[in-house]
């Protein structure tokens, strides 16, 4: 296995650099195939370019787009050159994009042509211009560059948090961290022949960190602009991808075309990781028949504490669906109940090399790193007798109803055992009497129509009486954040809407 010295160098150079990196898909007439020894060539001259621009070691360079072949040149140049790469979320409102770019003190942005309205005035900006490429190839600079080699602890990314609990916070990562989770993940495991298909946007933990995974294991990735679903099938079978990530309501949506994935050859995929958000048992059962060859994964990691959290049993026995594994060897976890340590359901702490060196600029916030190195998850876990870890809920979502707490995650997977609903989501509207109710929204199945009495009636059966939701509304998509995970703020506030016009 190869030893990488510096995040943005992971193309191993003793092979053949004519094979085929990246399948860009970012239009839709044809795709663009890039080899690694052009996409070395691309990040190198990235490098050269900031670095005749005057832009120093540890200075910040933003990008501000969809995913494109540019997009991973200019992450992999930036790092190679010792700046600090920063990925930025495009579907933030404007205001918060500037917010990063300043809070970041970006020197240089890159971004796409749909985005430029959006980077800040006064930065100098630069746009990959997907359509043509022309733009992009005149701003690079080609030739040699040798890589710095990064101090310990060095910066090499700040990667922003969504920010739904107010300003994003940007989350401080060095070269060793991710380093040590590429080297983590190959673990002397051949990757070469695998097709990894990546729809989730670049500028978060899922997709980045598995692009450094397949550059590092000389496979090849398949990368779309964005998710849609029609197109992420379609792109399965027409470049027999073996390897999908995504978040759980990506899959979900896949899963709604029933009529195309009848038609697509799906007998490629061999893998598929779910990550970033809870996996339902309806949504698993779901996928396994539609992928009855493909090994499932039910990840879990953090932006702070990295990817790699959980993983097989070491005994061989297996993994239940519904939870995210035991423990990895190289990782130490632990749960926090109070005051007690190792209780059987708490908080989830974190102990590894790929946790955060903190967050930039961010004094007036309590650091969620123990004493003694452990990072404070806020996601709560419960642990069964074989040592196997499941999801209960963030802590920060849990919410109380006259006395009792309320999970929502709980809710959501007790209500996704009706056999008419495929997806549930729960959240807390506020109540004079019990402070706050549950509330549910439901996705059925195709084909079936609950109502919601009938909804009502099996929670009343199947959970505590004050988990069942007092009002249920039946819909046919749920609000996306810009993660593609659930929109629970935009749910709340839908929610006090609709009651409001209910009364």
């Amino acid at each position: 296995m190869p030893s990488f010295q510096n995040l943005g160098q992971l193309i191993s150079r003793d092979r053949d650099l004519s094979k085929i990196a990246i399948i860009d898909l970012g239009t839709q007439d044809q795709a663009r195939e890039i080899s690694y020894a052009a996409l070395d060539a691309m990040a190198n001259s990235v490098a050269r370019a900031l670095a005749q621009r005057g832009i120093e070691r540890g200075d910040r360079v933003a990008i501000v787009s969809a995913n494109c072949v540019e997009y991973l040149a200019a992450c992999f140049g930036i790092m190679r050159a010792g700046l600090v790469a920063v990925p930025v979320n495009y579907r933030f409102p404007p205001k918060i994009i500037d917010f990063v770019l300043r809070d970041a003190n970006a020197k240089f942005v890159f971004c796409d042509q749909e985005r430029r309205a959006h980077c800040s005035a006064g930065i100098s900006t630069f746009c990959f211009d997907e359509a043509a490429g022309t733009e992009f190839d005149q701003f690079i600079n080609p030739g040699t560059f040798t890589g710095i080699v990064p101090l310990p602890s060095e910066p090499a990314m700040f990667l922003y948090t969504s920010g739904s609990t107010g300003v994003p916070k940007g989350v401080v990562l060095s070269h060793q961290s991710h380093i040590w989770v590429v080297e983590t993940r190959l673990a002397d495991r051949d990757l070469s022949r695998q097709r990894y298909l990546i729809a989730a946007p670049l500028y978060h933990m899922n997709a980045l960190a598995l692009a450094q995974l397949a550059i590092a294991g000389y496979s090849t990735i398949v990368l779309l602009p964005s998710f849609i679903a029609r197109r992420y099938i379609k792109a399965i079978g027409r470049y027999r991808c073996t390897w999908l990530t995504a978040v759980p309501p990506m899959i979900a949506m896949m899963l709604r075309e029933v009529e195309l994935l009848a038609a697509t050859d799906l007998s490629s995929v061999e893998f598929v990781r779910m990550g970033s958000a809870p996996v339902s048992q309806n949504l698993m059962s779901s996928l396994r028949r539609a992928l009855p060859q493909a090994a499932i994964t039910n990840a879990y990691g953090t932006t702070e504490g990295g990817p790699i959290a959980f993983g097989p049993h070491p005994d061989g026995l297996p993994i239940p669906d519904m939870s995210v594994g035991f423990p990895h060897p190289k990782v130490q976890v632990r749960l926090a109940a109070g005051d007690e340590r190792n209780a059987e359901q708490g908080v989830l702490e974190m102990k590894c090399p790929a946790v955060m060196l903190g967050y930039h600029n961010r004094p007036d916030l309590p650091t969620p790193i123990t004493s003694d190195g452990f990072y404070v998850t806020g996601d709560i876990f419960r642990r069964d007798e074989n040592g196997f870890h499941y999801f209960v809920g963030r802590s920060d979502e849990m919410f109380n109803c006259g006395g009792e707490n309320i999970y929502p995650g709980d809710v959501e997977r007790m209500l996704e055992r009706h056999a008419d609903v495929s997806q549930a989501a729960v959240v807390p509207i506020d109540d004079e009497v019990k402070g706050q109710k549950p509330v549910a929204f439901i996705i059925p199945k195709a084909g079936r129509h609950p109502s919601e009495d009938d909804i009502k009636q099996f929670a009343l059966t199947n959970g505590p009486a004050y988990q069942h939701p007092r009002f249920v509304w039946i819909v046919h998509k749920l609000p996306l954040a810009s993660t593609n995970k659930i929109d629970r703020s935009a749910l709340r506030r839908l929610a006090q809407q609709w009651v409001r016009t209910t009364k």
